[in-house]
């Protein structure tokens, strides 16, 4: 009969996963592996973690856009002027 329990090694996975953890492979220069693994830790680690999330979204992630709307009121509008005109160069039959 074949064993059905699963290898320690899935529960594990299974029991991680439960916990909100996944898992990921990243491929980085020898020289900077132990950086790598080292963020890891410090993200993995209850004592550091708000404070290494908080310094690698301030300096790594990019900004977000806000979108078209947050774009338009960012930008320099000053001296542009926005209106247009009514006339369309033609005759119109009313």
């Amino acid at each position: 009969m074949a064993n059905t329990d699963p290898s320690p090694v899935t529960a594990w996975r299974q029991r991680r996963q439960r916990q909100g953890f996944v898992r990921v492979e990243v491929q980085v220069r020898r020289e900077d592996a132990g950086l790598v693994r080292d963020v890891a830790s410090a993200l993995g680690d209850p004592a550091r973690e708000a404070e290494t999330r908080s310094i690698l979204r301030e300096r790594v992630s990019p900004a977000r856009a806000g979108g078209l709307k947050a774009l338009l009121a960012a930008a320099p509008l000053d001296g542009i002027d926005l209106d247009r005109p009514r006339d369309f160069g033609r005759e119109t039959a009313i």
